[in-house]
């Protein structure tokens, strides 16, 4: 009978322990599970590869660990585990961060060229602006300048043209004082002339004759 009560309680012992060894696979199981599921994750998987490490080195020391030591080691292998998946989803949103910075960055990037492409392509049309502006004023310079030139030219041909008028009236009153002299010469000398000729012997001649035939006449 003693011995029958022994052997139940050796019994009992296995099973307990045996119980106790498929709570701890199961602990470790567990632990392992959601340690790959991380890894595998396409998001979190490479993040935090440090910290995974320890998880497993963790529950590693969980397996190993003795029945004293078991509740303390399978704590740290569940806080290394969460640790390991805390710092894979911190790493994960500090890239994300990153990322948004980046295109933030890219964004202003593209903004400032945008604005300064605006401001050069503005730059570009004032001076263009600017140099129409000033080949017009180059253009009407031209033109006032080549107006003045017809002006003083138009004036001098008219101040040319008014002494040539001068001159030529200058020129018919001398001409014309010129033909009243001559005129009043030969007329002069017409009167000269005929009162030469009625006063010389050649003159007297015809005359004496023409007396002598009224004489015989009479």
């Amino acid at each position: 009978m003693k011995r029958l009560a022994t052997t139940a309680l050796i019994g009992l012992l296995a099973l307990a322990g045996a119980a106790h060894a498929s709570q701890d696979d199961m602990d470790v199981n567990r632990l392992n599970a959601s340690l790959n599921q991380l890894a595998n994750d396409p998001s979190l998987g490479t993040y935090a590869q440090a910290e995974q490490a320890l998880a497993h080195a963790a529950i590693a020391r969980l397996e190993q660990a003795g029945r004293s030591e078991r509740p303390h080691a399978l704590y740290l292998a569940e806080r290394r585990v969460d640790l390991a998946k805390a710092a894979a989803q911190l790493q994960d949103a500090q890239g994300k961060l990153a990322q948004l910075d980046r295109e933030h960055d890219q964004i202003l990037l593209e903004a400032s060229q945008r604005e300064a492409e605006a401001a050069r392509m503005e730059l570009e049309r004032q001076r263009m602006q600017y140099q129409m502006a000033q080949e017009e004023a180059a253009r009407l310079q031209q033109q006032g300048m080549a107006a003045s030139q017809e002006a003083e030219q138009a004036r001098a041909e008219a101040e040319h043209a008014k002494k040539l008028a001068a001159a030529q009236s200058r020129v018919a009153r001398a001409a014309r004082r010129e033909a009243e002299l001559a005129a009043q010469a030969a007329r002069a000398m017409r009167s000269q002339m005929q009162g030469d000729q009625s006063t010389s012997p050649e003159a007297e001649k015809p005359a004496q004759a023409r007396k002598k035939k009224t004489s015989k006449g009479h």
